[in-house]
């Protein structure tokens, strides 16, 4: 080949070297499935798109004005024959279409535990799930191991071959996980749980980001996930063990609040309680949870006291959320909490809302006391927090 031709295919070479067909050529079988799905899809389209297109050119040859050989016949207004193929061609089409999607919604629901690894492997069952807590933050990823204990930011790893069994929400802004080489796109709301089951059947790294705008850093809400043997794996959590640090409520305050560009952090261990309280919204010390709330509404509510059960927060996601309880940010404080750390006994909270501004024209300062009487009214705290 020539110089001039190589230089001719240079840009040409260029701009394919940027594709990036990992959608098309996945590494687990979940997003395996999902490529399949499209391309049966788009085959099925085509079996019209491309006669549509190749008759058209060819009626608009056949019967230009300078073709008089053509047949002119400007009476003609229907045929049995064309009706049936123009009618029924599509709608079988259709038919099939019908019949993917409604397959394909419940064998690739992502809620689904899955029922295999492989095209021709089923799943060891002597091999438990990998469980992983993803938590979307601004503007970064937040990876919880419950199982091993440990955490990491914008650093995420797994067995290949193992099944991987996701628990999604956010701090704030939605987000949307997405990690094309193992599976499809869910969303990551707040104070919601969204779930994700999937498998990576070949080693490798792979790029996972956020496929939802979310803000002024959200083109570096990006991370890394890597398919890894057993023994990798091991070592990759005897590295993020041997990283030291805990992270509890206090740290993830911080790690809370808006960065970008974030680089990839671990912690040896970590609050086997956090991912419940991220996603109760209630990471704050005194903070009612979401899931204590709906117990309570769900037994009737607390009445009119309950509008006094607020406490003032100096840290709310950055957002006042709403002005009904006055000026300054603020929380419903928990009615019940045996477990709270020091400093935040029931006489220290009732200390703290005693000390509160008025929150309204006409309302006494909030106590504990109609609290209590609740709780009596409820008999027991909820056993479930989901």
């Amino acid at each position: 080949m020539s110089r001039l031709k190589i230089l001719a295919l240079l840009p040409l070479a260029v701009a394919l070297s940027g594709c990036n067909y990992v959608v098309l050529a996945p590494a687990g079988d979940i997003a395996a499935q999902q490529r399949d799905l499209v391309i049966i899809s788009t085959v099925l389209m085509l079996l019209i798109v491309v006669p549509v297109m190749a008759l058209t050119v060819l009626f608009a040859w056949r019967y230009r004005q300078s073709n008089s050989s053509a047949r002119y016949e400007p009476d003609w207004d229907h045929s049995t024959k064309l009706e049936l193929v123009i009618w029924s061609a599509p709608l079988l089409i259709i038919v099939c279409l019908g019949a993917l999607t409604w397959m394909g919604t419940h064998l690739l629901d992502p809620y689904r535990t899955l029922g295999r690894i492989h095209a021709d492997r089923a799943i060891d069952q002597s091999k438990a799930p990998l469980e992983v807590d993803v938590v979307a933050l601004d503007w970064k990823w937040l990876f919880i191991y419950p199982d091993y204990g440990i955490a990491t930011v914008n650093d995420l790893a797994a067995p290949v071959d193992r099944p991987i069994n996701f628990r999604i929400t956010a701090s704030s802004v939605m987000n949307s996980f997405y990690i094309p080489a193992l599976a499809g796109q869910i969303y990551a709301m707040p104070g919601m749980e969204t779930k994700l089951h999937a498998v990576v059947n070949h080693a490798g790294t792979y790029r996972g980001f956020s496929a939802n705008y979310s803000g002024a850093g959200f083109s570096g809400m990006h991370f890394n996930f890597q398919g890894l043997d057993d023994k990798g794996f091991d070592a990759w959590v005897a590295q993020a063990k041997s990283a030291g640090g805990s992270l509890g409520r206090t740290e993830y305050l911080q790690l809370e609040k808006p960065s970008e560009n974030e680089p990839v952090r671990r912690w040896g261990t970590v609050d086997s309680d956090l991912y419940r309280l991220i996603l109760n919204m209630c990471v704050e010390t005194g903070k009612m949870c979401q899931s204590e709330m709906m117990a309570i509404d769900a037994k009737g509510g607390n009445g009119h006291e309950g509008l006094n059960n607020t406490l003032p927060l100096s840290y709310d996601k950055y957002a006042r959320r709403g002005t009904a309880f006055g000026p300054e940010p603020s929380f419903v404080a928990g009615t019940c909490t045996p477990d709270a750390p020091q400093g935040h006994t029931t006489a220290a909270i009732s200390a703290r809302l005693d000390t509160a501004p008025l929150l309204g024209a006409g309302l006494k300062r909030p106590t504990f006391a109609p609290l209590k009487s609740s709780f009596f009214f409820l008999g027991q705290r909820p056993k479930s927090d989901s």
